[in-house]
């Protein structure tokens, strides 16, 4: 009894250290040039992921939310699916594009381990997936007072797309200061140079500091793979909100991509 109840004590402390972490990388203070300096983002990937799932399957009871007020029945094992194939989703994709992320790094010099650039991925999922749960509550609300399948899907579209803007911009951003802080002398002074240029936020860009016009480009295009994967990745996960003239599965199968459902469903919005 004593060593269950100091496992479950163990697992809140470690949630709440998860939770103050996130909190940290939101507010900007774990990717303070400052901070970054000690060759990376100082988060514990296990933990900040227990969070992550958490969210993401939180976020996954608003969108499966539509299912269970459908008209033609309430589907509950819609509402499950969904909770399990959001975080999937996020971790599916990092898995993809992590080994292209750690390449790309190391073409533009930088000097970040295979574990940084896994402690990077991670915060950065912990962005995306933060924001997509902050809105979890609109899209739920959407869920309940609409019976278009067309719109509540574009819906979501636009709402992992602002999750996913947002996480990518501060992985750029994070980029960034690592990088410039690869191409500066270590010492007193330039660590007196980085103070005065310290930006306030996590997604604040560095003043007065250039990413170099190579650096800049292979880094937007490693963010336009990581999105492409990501979309395609919701894709062969589907579905996530269940359609009502359709029976609930699990997945469907293998057609089209996502870009085209995306358009078709665009049109059928107005048909």
């Amino acid at each position: 009894m004593d060593g269950s109840q100091k496992t479950a004590g163990d697992a809140r402390v470690g949630i709440l250290a998860g939770f103050a972490e996130l909190d940290r990388i939101l507010r900007g203070e774990l990717t303070r040039v400052s901070s970054l300096q000690r060759g990376g983002i100082d988060v514990s990937p296990g933990r900040l992921s227990q969070i992550i799932v958490v969210l993401g399957m939180v976020y996954g009871i608003c969108m499966g939310t539509f299912a269970v007020f459908r008209l033609r029945g309430p589907s509950a094992w819609q509402l499950v699916a969904s909770m399990v194939k959001v975080p999937l989703l996020f971790y599916l994709t990092l898995l993809v594009t992590l080994p292209s992320l750690y390449v790309f790094n190391a073409l533009v010099g930088s000097r970040l381990t295979l574990g940084s650039v896994v402690r990077l991925l991670v915060a950065s999922l912990g962005v995306m997936v933060t924001v997509l749960a902050s809105l979890g509550p609109i899209v739920a609300f959407f869920s309940v007072s609409t019976t278009s399948y067309p719109f509540m899907v574009l819906f979501n579209v636009v709402v992992f797309g602002i999750s996913g803007s947002l996480g990518l911009l501060f992985l750029l951003q994070t980029l960034h200061r690592l990088s410039i802080l690869d191409s500066q002398t270590p010492g007193p002074p330039g660590e007196a140079a980085w103070e005065s240029a310290e930006p306030a936020g996590a997604l604040d860009p560095v003043e007065n500091r250039v990413l170099g016009k190579h650096v800049k480009r292979v880094f937007q295009i490693w963010v336009i793979v990581f999105g492409l994967v990501g979309a395609q990745m919701g894709w062969v996960l589907r579905p996530f909100i269940g359609n009502p003239d359709i029976g609930f599965v699990w997945f469907r199968g293998r057609e089209s991509n996502f870009f085209q459902a995306v358009f078709r469903t665009f049109l059928s919005l107005f048909s």
